[in-house]
Formats: structure tokens, C-alpha cells, sequence
């Protein structure tokens, strides 16, 4: 029960990457805003288009090794990614014009990555009980 629910969070964590990186191309200035710094492009926004794919990717990413049932490589993967959010916050801390307040959506992604990618690798594999007939086949 618990890897259902994890793979769960895990799919819905990767589409709202997804989400967050696409925002970055289509709305730019919305997505700096809401990651909690400020960034004058004038114009250029190549830096948005940079963070915007590797989002996308992580995205998509996650959602395959849900699909694909690969529990331990998506809780590995979870778990060394608590990187990116651990950054990101410490970035957003750093700049005078921030709070705790702008930290909070990276702080939840550290703990959600830690925590479902922690519950993955503990989980036991499902034990496949092989009938009469596979046994034959096999």
C-alpha cells in the first residue's frame, strides 16, 4: 500500500514539474516570481528556457520510472534529487528580498523527495507466487 501511495506522489510530483518547467517557456516572469527570486531578462530569456527543459525533463523521468514500476531506481532518483530543492531553497534564503515565505514550496519538495524516495528503497518487493502452470512453461 505504501509503494502505491508513493508512486502516486512520485506521478503527480513529475507532472507538476513538468508543469513548472513548461511555465517557465510560456510565462516567464510568473514561473522566476514564483520560484522566489527576481531576475530582470531584459528581454532574454534564455536562462528561463534552461531551467524551463531540465524541469520538463526531471519530469517526464519520474513519471517513466513510475510507469515502468522501477521502485528502486525512482527512490534512488528521489532521494539524490533532494539536491535540486535543498539548492534551490538555500539560493532563495540567500537574496536580501526573501523569506522563510518564498522557501516554503522548496522546502516541501526537499521533504517530499526525501520522504518518498526514503519509503521507496525501504519497501520490500512484491512477492510473486509462481503457479503450477508457469512452472511448466519455464
Amino acid at each position: 500500500m505504501t509503494t502505491k501511495i508513493s508512486y502516486s506522489i512520485a506521478f503527480l510530483l513529475g507532472l507538476g514539474m513538468v508543469f513548472l518547467g513548461a511555465r517557465f517557456f510560456f510565462s516567464p516572469e510568473i514561473a522566476t516570481a514564483a520560484f522566489g527570486i527576481r531576475f530582470n531578462s531584459n528581454g532574454d530569456y534564455s536562462f528561463h528556457h534552461i531551467k524551463g527543459i531540465r524541469d520538463i525533463f526531471s519530469g517526464i523521468l519520474l513519471c517513466a520510472l513510475v510507469l515502468m514500476k522501477e521502485r528502486r531506481s525512482l527512490g534512488v532518483m528521489l532521494v539524490v534529487a533532494t539536491i535540486i530543492p535543498v539548492s534551490d531553497m538555500l539560493t532563495v534564503l540567500s537574496k536580501s528580498y526573501t523569506g522563510v515565505q518564498q522557501a516554503i514550496p522548496h522546502i516541501v519538495a526537499t521533504i517530499i523527495c526525501s520522504v518518498v524516495g526514503i519509503l521507496l528503497l525501504v519497501a520490500k518487493p512484491p512477492i510473486v507466487v509462481a503457479t503450477k502452470q508457469q512452472e511448466i512453461l519455464n
